[in-house]
């Protein structure tokens, strides 16, 4: 380290500063002759001209300046992006891109690109993004990590496509390495225009399903092909079975599309589903995807209250009698018998008397009941309500002529109801002219109103169906509720008057069926309309219930990092509801990792439990629940789905890179630009001699010293009498 001294004066201080100092010795000597040079006055009078002489000095700025030599090498980091969009083949000539992107900026992240650099700085390569588990890309981090890690930092070469999608904005990175003068050199690599290009996007297949009983699996496609074109949907089971679709993929967007498949038996399968490959498109890895579905054996227990046999329920109970997945119970409130009950093995004689006995029920339908004498009480309503809620249970509705649905809403069950009614008409409305229903757009693809294997026959099929001379009298449908059907005509201040309405209700379902004139769906088919739909509705609505038997969870099909909820109904050794117990789950994720999940009781009437966990990696999750009202634990499994937001062949982000390298005063090169960007670099990184000031004419330590001197200079006075 060198150092030296100057003044940053000019000819006007200079020469103000000569005559201060030849007035102040005159003014000195002319002070001593007068005091025949007394030897106090003759020091006191050299103070003087010190103390004008140190103020002439400060008066021309000088200056100490150390030069100080670099004794630390700088650092240079090389970021490369490595993530699963760098897969993208889109580098090269427009027409027929030859290389991917994670090709092209192999050179950049070996070492020996850097040879040259690397003679005055340290170099060092640092993929990011690779091989993590989410496939996400945080520019932002990689930023980070550079200007935290090496406190010698002097620039980063950044090369990627720009595609972030975790983390904060990198521009905000940017910031910092402004404020700490270490410019980002970037280079933008891949089109800013999609490949053509055919994407399966997601393949919703349900956790569980039934044994003979068609399922309707949506799946939705997205094109960046410039025409609309048909395509074959390819299903094929685990079992080897196949099932075929044929549908059109609308161009530059998305398609959402279902395809149908039967399972014929029980046990756990894999779906694949397959889109083929189309002659134009580029990428043909992402046209497949395969998830699990278990088809379990079944048999739904459904409970159906009435108080009279008017024709919808005969034709409802003949329908779940003879489904063989469905056993059935019914509980008939007639007035002119003298007790409660039916005549056959399908009716019960009074309603289950014990919280056990009703929980064994999956569904239940209430028709034209409501509470009073000979009919439901307030504290039956208020264990279906806690059924429906709390066991997962399902509950439907179908109202009547006599309007005993009205005193159910003043009952804990008014809370569950999908519509409000209107109680100035509690026999609702009739009429000699049949009615039909109108399809919303929920219910043009809902599986509860599937009457065909495709939406157009479906349409048809519901537009076909013969009608009903009566409905409810509703006047609309209630928050969160979902409308699938409509009144063709009838209408009021809030629209068309719902007829097919639903809800969750806690852990379960409520359906609301505004008519009772299903039953006339028979008329020239026999089965096939009125069978299927309830049928479809039992399924479910029953299928929460039948998943909290042992645990459930929610949502079926959960990706990474979702937040997944975990209910259970837990009874003790003596069949009541376990309230002081402890029920813990054991996760296994695939990986290997181990956690326990403690589940709170969220309800002690129904011994309900409940917790949460979030899956941090994809694949099958082996669940085993315990607790203390048992030895043998409930094991299941939950399919976790891969939150791919890495994609191959989405188009590059260049604008990205461009602000990056804007916002730290970097800047932007291109692929071909090596021997540039080598020689910004080689710029940046040979840090020059700094050079210090210290001004001494400013310096508070000069202030505090010519104050003192001017103290002692007065004290002086005093001591000597001049003052």
């Amino acid at each position: 380290m060198d150092s030296g001294f100057s003044f940053q004066w000019n000819s006007l201080f200079f020469a103000v500063s000569i005559i201060a100092l030849i007035v102040t010795c005159g003014l000195a000597w002319i002070a001593s002759a007068r005091s025949r040079f007394r030897s106090s006055v003759v020091w006191l009078e050299g103070f003087r001209v010190l103390l004008v002489a140190l103020a002439v000095v400060l008066l021309n700025q000088p200056e100490v300046i150390y030069q100080i030599d670099p004794t630390r090498r700088p650092t240079v980091v090389i970021l490369g992006d490595d993530s699963l969009s760098m897969e993208t083949a889109d580098v090269g000539d427009p027409s027929e891109p030859t290389r991917t992107r994670r090709d092209s900026i192999r050179h950049l992240m070996d070492k020996q690109t850097w040879a040259a650099v690397e003679q005055e700085a340290d170099v060092v390569v640092v993929p990011f993004a690779r091989g993590n588990e989410n496939d996400r890309t945080d520019i932002d981090a990689a930023l980070g990590s550079a200007i935290d890690g090496y406190p010698n930092l002097r620039a980063v070469v950044l090369a990627s496509d720009g595609d972030w999608n975790a983390g904060a904005a990198p521009v905000q990175q940017a910031t910092q390495f402004r404020m700490q003068q270490v410019p980002i050199f970037t280079i933008p690599v891949g089109s800013a225009q999609r490949l053509p290009d055919v994407e399966l996007l997601s393949f919703e297949v349900p956790a569980l399903g039934v044994a003979n009983k068609t399922l309707r699996i949506p799946f939705s496609v997205e094109s960046s092909l410039a025409q609309d074109h048909r395509a074959v949907a390819k299903l094929t089971a685990s079992d080897g079975t196949e099932v075929t679709h044929e549908f059109t993929i609308h161009a530059m967007g998305q398609t959402v599309d279902a395809i149908l498949w039967k399972p014929e038996q029980t046990g756990e399968f894999q779906l694949t589903l397959t889109i083929p490959p189309h002659s134009g498109e580029r990428i043909t890895s992402n046209n497949e995807l395969s998830r699990p579905i278990s088809i379990p054996e079944e048999q739904l227990k459904v409970l159906v209250i009435e108080s009279r046999p008017r024709w919808e329920y005969r034709y409802l109970r003949n329908a779940l009698s003879r489904d063989p997945g469905i056993e059935v119970s019914c509980l008939l409130f007639h007035p002119g018998l003298s007790k409660t009950g039916g005549g056959n093995r399908d009716y019960i004689a009074s309603f289950p008397d014990d919280l056990a006995e009703l929980s064994q029920y999956d569904v239940v339908f209430i028709g034209d009941v409501g509470v009073g004498e000979g009919q439901l009480t307030e504290d039956q309503c208020r264990l279906l309500k806690g059924l429906v809620e709390q066991q997962a249970s399902g509950l439907v509705l179908i109202p009547g002529i006599a309007g005993h649905e009205m005193s159910l809403v003043d009952s804990p069950l008014g809370d569950l109801f999908p519509v409000t009614l209107d109680e100035s008409q509690p026999n609702g409305w009739g009429s000699r002219a049949a009615s039909h229903f109108a399809l919303t757009e929920l219910g043009r693809h809902s599986l509860l109103t599937k009457l065909a294997d495709n939406d157009d026959a479906n349409a048809r099929v519901w537009a076909g169906l013969p009608g009903f001379q009566w409905y409810a009298p509703v006047v609309r449908a209630t928050a969160g509720a979902e409308v699938l059907a409509v009144h063709e005509d009838a209408s009021n201040q809030y629209g068309r008057t719902p007829l097919i309405v639903t809800r969750s209700a806690g852990a379960g379902k409520v359906l609301f069926m505004g008519t009772d004139g299903a039953w006339r769906w028979r008329r020239g088919v026999e089965d096939l309309y009125h069978y299927r739909f309830w049928g479809q509705v039992v399924r479910w609505m029953a299928y929460q219930h039948r998943m909290s038997k042992g645990l459930f969870y929610s949502p079926e099909q959960p990706r990474v990092n979702q937040r997944v909820t975990l209910n259970a109904n837990r009874l003790d050794d003596d069949g009541n509801p376990l309230v002081a117990g402890e029920v813990s789950v054991r996760i296994v994720a695939p990986s290997g990792k181990i956690q326990t999940v403690v589940l709170e009781n969220v309800d002690d009437a129904w011994g309900a439990y409940a917790g949460a966990f979030t899956p941090s990696e994809a694949g099958d999750y082996q669940v085993t629940m315990l607790s203390g009202s048992s030895d043998i634990p409930f094991e299941t499994s939950i399919h976790v789905q891969h939150a791919q937001l890495e994609r191959i062949g989405k188009p590059a982000r260049p604008e990205v890179l461009a602000e990056i390298a804007k916002v730290s005063r970097g800047e932007v090169f291109s692929l071909d630009q090596t021997d540039a960007v080598l020689g910004a670099v080689q710029t940046i990184s040979i840090p020059a001699a700094q050079t210090r000031r210290v001004q001494l004419w400013s310096h508070p330590l000069i202030a505090i010293l010519l104050v003192g001197l001017l103290g002692l200079f007065w004290i002086a006075r005093k001591r000597v009498g001049l003052m």
